[in-house]
């Protein structure tokens, strides 16, 4: 009578040991750098300590809001919101700082990092690119402070870097034309077509809905503006994150995203307004092209809504389709292959830590295929008040490949059905699978990351066991009506197919329905001890094997 049992027991062990090895998988991004607050890297400690005497340096006024990877170089910016930033565009010497807290090192130096000094510095930077050529790009927006405590001393202008000298090759100040008294612009993206001259960087503003198109070429610059997709939501205002609900219902087109060069020559470049679920698209021959500024409506293509807790600040994509993007509701990063339909149920998770990734507030790939994701918990920062005890800012890193993986935005699990192509403007059906996709697996803490986890067939998302609440929300904390605070961001292994197809117009609309991958947010909280264990358990990597 005993053998039937344990004949049961060893087929069962396999499935068990797969399930709990798609378990142990989970954590993917691993923690390189982490702040309870911003240091910086003065000359020397008297200067420091005189900068903390005079105000010039407040360390609980900083917050980091974009990364940028190039060499051995982190670039960080820090925006002036409050007093007491004395640099805004930084970066770590990673030779130096492999991991830890690392102080900030004002790039190109202290003196481009001057406050109100228009044509020499930098007064206040976001989000940043590195070009293929070696090339920084920098939009000063010239603002001090933020909502009704901005000041404008300076012009926006976009100053740009050559990494191997490390000095400014051309700064351009905005025609008065391509702003409006709302203007805010705070992500930038940038195409480089046949060659390094043939450069076009996009500039999204967020509260003066437009796009700010830039060429390198020309040294001109133009507005596209007024079209409804660059507008918010009215549906889509309200957020949940870390414990408090408020509102950023006038944000509008946002975070941008550029496809690989297309069979025509140009590429794509994906936007959603961050009052938004929604994804658009407009095609760069439009946008290179300043006569089309006023009768371009229908160029832009909608695309569907990721569905429900989807509001999304900063977004990239890699060279081979992939796009990767932030979930600041859900403490997640989501992926997407450009290949597929843009419909929920080819979008995935390829990460989500309900502490360590509160606010993901940017993501890029770098030239080596390395994803970096920036968290620091902004609408604590903004509405509420951080614990400067607790690690509040976080940078991130993972293989583009490995984070993927086991995700169908990996191709090379065939289980979601073939590649799709989309310049057809009568979509054939999808072919749906059998069930829905792993793409989602319950977190725990764990000490390595394996090998190579399993793809499991089953999709049963956990509530998270951990969260983050701010110390001082004892429960949801309302933004008081009328007040309005914009939010800032910003070798794979991988066989996937090449050529890039992307629909040729002609007003197709993606609308299908489909089931909704992205776990809602679940709450549990847990002791501030816990908390750090649970953060700090993430740091045994991949990567410290690998340096």
């Amino acid at each position: 009578m005993l053998a039937l049992p344990l004949l049961m027991l060893m087929l069962l062990l396999p499935l068990l040991l797969l399930l709990a090895g798609s378990t142990e998988a989970a954590y993917k991004l691993q923690e390189r750098y982490s702040w309870n607050q911003l240091d910086f890297a003065f000359p020397n400690e008297r200067l420091k300590e005189q900068a903390i005497a005079s105000g010039d340096y407040i360390p609980q006024n900083g917050l980091p809001v974009g990364v940028e990877h190039f060499g051995n170089r982190l670039f960080v910016t820090v925006p002036r919101w409050r007093d007491g930033i004395p640099a805004t565009l930084t970066y770590i010497n990673m030779d130096h700082s492999l991991s830890g807290s690392p102080e900030l090192i004002p790039y190109p130096d202290w003196r481009s990092n001057t406050a109100g000094d228009c044509a020499n510095s930098i007064t206040t930077a976001y989000r940043i690119k590195v070009d293929e050529c070696g090339r920084l790009w920098v939009l000063d927006t010239g603002t001090v402070g933020i909502g009704n405590t901005t000041t404008n001393p300076c012009p926006y202008a976009v100053n740009v870097f050559d990494l191997a000298t490390n000095t400014r090759i051309r700064r351009y100040e905005l025609r008065a034309e391509d702003t409006n008294p709302n203007t805010f612009v705070a992500n930038i993206a940038v195409d480089i077509g046949k060659s390094c001259d043939d450069a076009v960087a996009y500039f999204s503003d967020e509260l003066g809905y437009g796009l700010i198109v830039y060429s390198w070429e020309l040294n001109k610059s133009w507005r596209f503006s007024a079209h409804s997709y660059f507008f918010p939501d009215p549906l889509r205002g309200d957020y949940n994150i870390a414990g408090l609900n408020f509102q950023w219902g006038e944000e509008g087109i946002f975070g941008m995203a550029l496809s690989p060069i297309r069979s025509d020559g140009y590429r794509t470049l994906y936007f959603s307004p961050l009052a938004s679920h929604r994804q658009f698209a407009v095609s760069t021959r439009i946008l290179r092209d300043e006569s089309r500024t006023e009768d371009s409506y229908h160029d832009f293509i909608a695309l569907d809504e990721r569905g429900p807790n989807a509001h999304t600040t900063a977004r990239v994509m890699s060279d081979d389709g992939i796009e990767l993007f932030n979930l600041i509701d859900q403490n997640a990063v989501g992926c997407w292959h450009s290949s597929m339909p843009y419909t929920p149920q080819f979008h995935g998770i390829v990460d989500r830590d309900d502490v360590g990734l509160v606010f993901p507030a940017d993501v890029k790939i770098d030239e080596n295929k390395n994803v970096w994701v920036l968290s620091d918990r902004m609408p604590v920062f903004l509405l509420s008040d951080l614990d400067y005890s607790d690690v509040n800012f976080r940078i991130y890193t993972a293989p583009l490949g490995a984070l993927i993986d086991n995700t169908v935005c990996d191709l090379r699990n065939n289980v979601y059905g073939p590649s799709n192509s989309v310049n057809s403007p009568k979509q054939q059906p999808q072919p749906q699978p059998a069930g829905p996709p792993a793409i989602y697996k319950p977190y725990r803490p764990a000490a390595v990351l394996p090998q190579k986890p399993q793809l499991s067939t089953s999709w049963a998302p956990s509530p998270p066991t951990r969260t983050y609440l701010p110390a001082s929300a004892g429960g949801a904390v309302n933004l008081a009506p009328g007040r309005s605070i914009s939010s800032v961001s910003v070798s794979t292994g991988v066989d996937v197919p090449k050529a890039y197809v992307f629909n040729q117009h002609n007003g197709l609309n993606y609308e299908t329905s489909g089931p909704h991958l992205f776990p809602t947010h679940q709450s549990a909280t847990q002791g501030r001890e816990a908390l750090k264990s649970y953060v700090n358990a993430r740091q045994a990597g991949w990567w410290h094997h690998h340096h």
